[in-house]
């Protein structure tokens, strides 16, 4: 049955595990046979061959088993181990077992973000160079260079630093960057690679072709607006892959594999904001016929294996999506006969491999230590102290001052850059509790505890909203919450990411008053809303700090990306948070601490 939209925790549970097997190189379009494997050449040409490609995808720039907001050996509550130089050892396991001819290695996306190595080589020592000096290597090109991939989706985290630390990516690594939806905004024409064709050598028989097409999700345009507008333009995974799987087929391919930087439940982010699909692996599969196995990635979920009836074909399209940052391995396993002089697939199956119980292959760490340590004292460096704990525990249900020190960063600056009618306007902010577990000690802050704290490379914005709009607003916040009538004891270990609304999705605010009444349904939950001690008028106009992400449509909040921009800015609001505490030397909640917001249960307060 073919997948339909679903609640993405029902339809991890559905998933299936299968098999595993291997594959090998070429180039786009044509590509090189690699050598026969050794010995003498068999009597007869086989009949049958075998191979497989193995799958990583949402690495972050997680190389090795460190947690740098913690300063620490990663650890998690279900076990994990992050990172390329552990999942190097499993893949060098795969080709060992299978032949180095019979393995082909891709990647989903989202690769040079999303830790503190990643920033470091982007902003601190960046990759594009400084003041006319050439830039380092990326450290996951140089892994992922020593690992021999083949190809990688883009992911639209790879467009946050901008496209020219991008480029500089590209140019370093030794294997396309695949967006077949990923379009320069003037000609329509690809801005990357689209496909790329590797070649497997049978020896006695036809290489098998294996036509390899990468496609990116379209939310970049609203996510990275900043860096793309005008430069390119990304339209759906459906309608480029009804392009290019067409024409992979007529260039001979026996295998058609795709590699999605997009989950499999048809779901969006964005609400009506975009006319494309964000998660939309399961209807590539659906509705473009001619595909054998998808890579999936995006979504940060584990599904070893699962199908898709086509809808044309009534051919079994194979899925699997291997988690996030080095969590597993994909392993899709092909099995073909050869029939008058062409490779037809006959069985496919998938699985995922954990690589936490395998070392660190020994190479990547002499390759890329030096800039590891580089980068833990980077994240060590002191920039001032705090005159208490602060902790993001219960950031979730409570307004605590940890947030209220994301906030106050935030007014401060685009006051700062308001005109002087717009200065006029009362100013709010807005912000998510990104993780529950950010602590800034008492005592000594360093980045990494302010790095721990706002862990996305967001920009900021001051945009415009009336009174009704700001309800509306918060009041699509506030679905983040299941309903719990009056009476009703509420439990926090089951209160919050109704909807499938996750912590990063959820805006609290600041600069207002407002309840948050769980025991009413969703809608007409926010109640009190005041500015200043006085009830907030539909008419009244506001200035709201909120990031780029949020500001360009990020989770599908209404009115925010339509509204009117007051102010703008290139810096990262990390950043900007360090140099708060740099230039004041000592972080006190009794500079910004005010507790504006709480939950109730009609009218009752819940904590």
């Amino acid at each position: 049955m073919p997948l339909s939209p679903m609640n993405r925790r029902e339809f991890v549970k559905k998933s299936a595990v299968t098999g595993a097997a291997v594959a090998a190189s070429g180039a786009a379009g044509s590509g090189t046979a690699q050598a026969a494997e050794p010995g003498h050449r068999p009597e007869k040409a086989p009949r049958t061959w075998s191979f497989s490609i193995l799958g990583t995808t949402d690495l972050h720039s997680h190389v090795f088993d460190w947690d740098y907001y913690k300063d620490a050996a990663y650890t998690d509550k279900a076990g994990n181990s992050v990172g390329v130089a552990r999942v190097a050892t499993l893949i060098k396991q795969q080709r060992e077992a299978k032949g180095e001819h019979r393995v082909l290695l891709v990647d989903a996306g989202d690769i040079i973000q999303g830790t503190s190595l990643a920033y470091y080589f982007a902003r601190v020592d960046p990759i594009t160079g400084t003041d006319g000096k050439r830039g380092p290597r990326h450290p996951m090109a140089v892994a992922m260079n020593h690992m021999r991939y083949d190809a990688a989706a883009l992911g639209n985290h790879e467009f946050n630093y901008g496209i020219e630390v991008l480029r500089k990516f590209e140019e370093q690594c030794h294997f396309p960057l695949l967006g077949a939806n990923a379009l320069d905004a003037k000609t329509l024409r690809p801005a990357f690679r689209p496909y790329t064709v590797k070649r497997i050598c049978v020896p006695g028989a036809p290489d098998i072709k294996v036509g390899i097409l990468g496609l990116t999700n379209p939310g970049i345009a609203l996510w990275d607006k900043d860096n793309v507008q005008g430069k390119m333009v990304f339209p759906g995974l459906v309608e480029q892959a009804r392009k290019y799987v067409p024409r992979l087929r007529a260039l001979g391919c026996d295998v058609v594999f795709l590699t999605d930087h997009s989950g499999l439940d048809g779901s969006s982010s964005w609400g009506d904001s975009l006319p494309y699909v964000e998660n939309a692996s399961n209807l590539v599969a659906e509705q473009v016929p001619g595909i054998d196995a998808i890579l999936v990635g995006h979504t940060h979920v584990e599904v070893p294996s699962y199908t898709v009836k086509n809808a044309e074909t009534g051919e079994e399209v194979l899925l699997s999506e291997p988690y996030c940052w080095g969590y597993r391995l994909s392993v899709f396993d092909f099995e073909l006969e050869l029939h008058h002089g062409r490779w037809k697939v006959t069985s496919k199956k998938a699985q995922t491999l954990n690589p936490k119980d395998v070392a660190e292959d020994p190479e990547i760490k002499g390759l890329l230590e030096a800039d590891h340590e580089l980068v833990v004292k980077y994240v060590n460096t002191a920039v001032g102290t705090c005159t208490q704990d602060l902790s993001a525990a219960d950031s979730c249900w409570k307004d605590v001052p940890i947030m209220d020190f994301i906030h106050k960063v935030q007014m401060e600056t685009v006051k700062s850059g308001l005109s002087a009618a717009d200065a006029a306007l009362p100013l709010i902010s807005v912000a998510a509790p990104f993780s529950r577990t950010a602590d800034i000690p008492q005592g000594s802050v360093t980045i990494k505890d302010i790095a721990g704290l706002y862990i996305y490379d967001n920009t900021l914005y001051g945009k415009k909203l009336t009174g009704a709009q700001l309800k509306a607003y918060l009041e699509f916040a506030a679905k983040y919450y299941h309903q719990v009538p009056a009476g009703t004891k509420v439990d926090t270990a089951t209160l919050t990411n109704a909807n499938s609304f996750w912590d990063y999705m959820y805006d609290t605010a600041a600069g207002v008053g407002y309840e948050i009444d769980i025991a009413q349904p969703e809608g007409s939950r926010i109640r009190n809303l005041t500015c200043n001690g006085a009830p907030v008028a539909d008419d009244q106009v506001f200035v709201v700090a909120v990031n780029n992400y949020r500001a360009n449509g990020g989770s599908g909040y209404p009115h925010i990306a339509s509204a009117d921009i007051a102010y703008s800015s290139t810096n990262e609001i990390r950043q900007l948070m360090i140099d708060y505490v740099t230039a004041k030397k000592t972080l006190d909640p009794a500079d910004f601490a005010v507790t504006n917001w709480k939950l109730t249960q009609n009218g009752t307060p819940v904590f």
